[in-house]
Order: structure tokens, then C-alpha cells, then sequence
């Protein structure tokens, strides 16, 4: 059978949409998940998304990494599946969805998607960086000379490595632009290789650099190899509130592909 897809880039990170409202897509064949994914045998992506209904918002966006198994929160994927319920008439410039961490807030105009992030209460901090889950598992350190990094071999050794094992990590590079602006190139586990971009890690990497008073603003941009993303947020009692990521999600095609 032919079935329809949607191409979806968010600074980089580019994802498969498919409208699964009505639950046809088999969720367990992580197989296929991966062959759709595959830049050379599919349509290529770094994950792919299902939007779907829910019983208490918009719709619910259900994520998959490139491997073809369901992962945590995806923070450009969220920004995009925005784009893709307006494309499909589901919403017009507002939207609360659910994810696997929970509600998510988000705003679009003309292609800028602006995402509530959960509450991040707790960042632990050691000599040579900072860990903590915005949605994701991110591990943030601060290097000299970015573009020299190695980030595949680099990141790959921290992501296997102690404390992280089996579960793994996603790991960010970073270097300071000025007093609110970085540079982060990520590794994400489940793509196993770098990403132009990586919504969850540039949140983490602001917050990261925030406690480590690296910065003393709450609207930080984060220059990432797929463009610009901004991270803006709050200090709370126990760590930040009201975090929000923005920027571009754009349609790249809509096609048709057998499976």
C-alpha cells in the first residue's frame, strides 16, 4: 500500500510525519521506523513522529528515534508536529498537545514555533560538566575550539560510558559566543551520530550555562550547525519555569512511499 508522509526540518533536525489519527501504523515495527528513517534506502530522518488523537488535547505527538525504537521528549520534533497540526487544520496559532513528558504549550506564526518546555528542577553540576533532563537526558560541557571537536567519536564514548551504560545519554559541546549567545554541537543517542540541531540539548545547554554563571541572561540564542534557536526562561524555587524554545519548523515535501 501507498502511504502519504510529510518532511519536516527544525534548524536541521529533519523528521518523518506521518497523520496517524487513525491508528494504521504498526508502532511496534521498529523495522520499518528505521527503514522510513534511512538516508539512503527511505526517506531519511533523524526521527520519526506520529501525530495522533487524545482524550484531553489538541492531539498527541509519539516519537521515534532513527533506530526505530520510541524515545523520550524531542524538542525541534515538538516544534515541528505544531507545523504539521496546522498544515493538517487541527489548530490555528495556539495548541496544548501531550508527549510522552506531559503537556506541552506551543504558539506558531508563519513558520515560528514557540514550545513550552517542562520544569527542570534539578541540574547536577561536576568538574567537567553539567547533566540534566529537559525532556531528554543531556550531558553539557563546555569545550575551546568547537569546530575541531570530533563530535561523533567524542560523544559516543560519553554516551556509553559510566554513569550512563545501556540507557545512555545525549551529549552537547559548547562554546561561548558573547554574554548570551553559544555554540552547541550535539550528539543524540538513537541517531548515534551528530545532529545539525537538537531542541532538548540547546534548553539544556542555556540552563547548563545559566547555573554555571556563564551567563546572566534568560533569553539565550543558541547557534546550532542548522541555524539559530532560542531558549528563554524563569528561575523557580528549585530550578527554572517557564522555558520555552523557539524557532524555524518548516515543511520540506509531502510525498508517497510503499510499505
Amino acid at each position: 500500500m501507498r502511504h502519504t508522509f510529510y518532511k519536516y526540518q527544525g534548524t536541521g533536525n529533519d523528521f518523518v510525519f506521518i497523520d496517524n489519527r487513525q491508528e494504521l501504523f504498526n508502532k511496534k515495527d521498529a523495522k520499518l521506523i528505521a527503514h522510513l528513517c534511512d538516508r539512503r534506502f527511505g526517506i531519511g530522518a533523524d526521527g520519526l513522529i506520529l501525530l495522533e488523537n487524545d482524550k484531553i488535547a489538541d492531539f498527541k505527538m509519539v516519537y521515534f528515534n532513527a533506530d526505530g525504537h520510541e524515545s523520550t521528549m524531542c524538542g525541534n520534533g515538538g516544534r515541528c508536529i505544531v507545523a504539521f497540526a496546522e498544515q493538517l487544520n487541527i489548530i490555528t496559532n495556539k495548541t496544548t498537545f501531550n508527549a510522552i513528558d506531559g503537556l506541552h504549550d506551543a504558539y506558531i506564526h508563519e513558520g515560528f514555533v514557540k514550545l513550552k518546555m517542562q520544569d527542570v528542577n534539578t541540574i547536577e553540576t561536576f568538574e567537567n560538566h553539567v547533566f540534566l533532563n529537559t525532556g531528554s537526558p543531556h550531558h553539557v560541557a563546555l569545550v575551546t575550539q568547537l569546530k575541531a571537536i570530533d563530535v561523533k567519536t567524542q560523544g559516543s564514548k560519553i554516551r556509553y560510558g559510566e554513569p550512563y551504560n545501556e540507557a545512555g545519554s545525549n551529549v552537547n559541546f559548547v562554546e561561548q559566543i558573547d554574554k548570551s549567545a553559544f555554540a552547541v554541537r550535539t550528539y543524540e543517542r538513537g541517531v548515534e551520530d551528530e545532529t545539525l540541531s537538537c531542541g532538548t540539548g540547546v534548553t539544556a545547554v542555556a540552563l547548563a550555562m545559566h547555573r554555571l554563571n556563564k551567563t546572566q541572561s534568560k533569553e539565550i540564542h543558541l547557534n546550532v550547525e542548522g541555524g539559530v534557536l532560542t531558549v528563554s526562561f524563569e528561575e523557580s524555587q528549585y530550578g527554572y519555569k517557564n522555558i520555552w524554545l523557539q524557532g524555524p519548523a518548516i515543511l520540506v515535501f509531502k510525498g508517497e512511499i510503499e510499505w
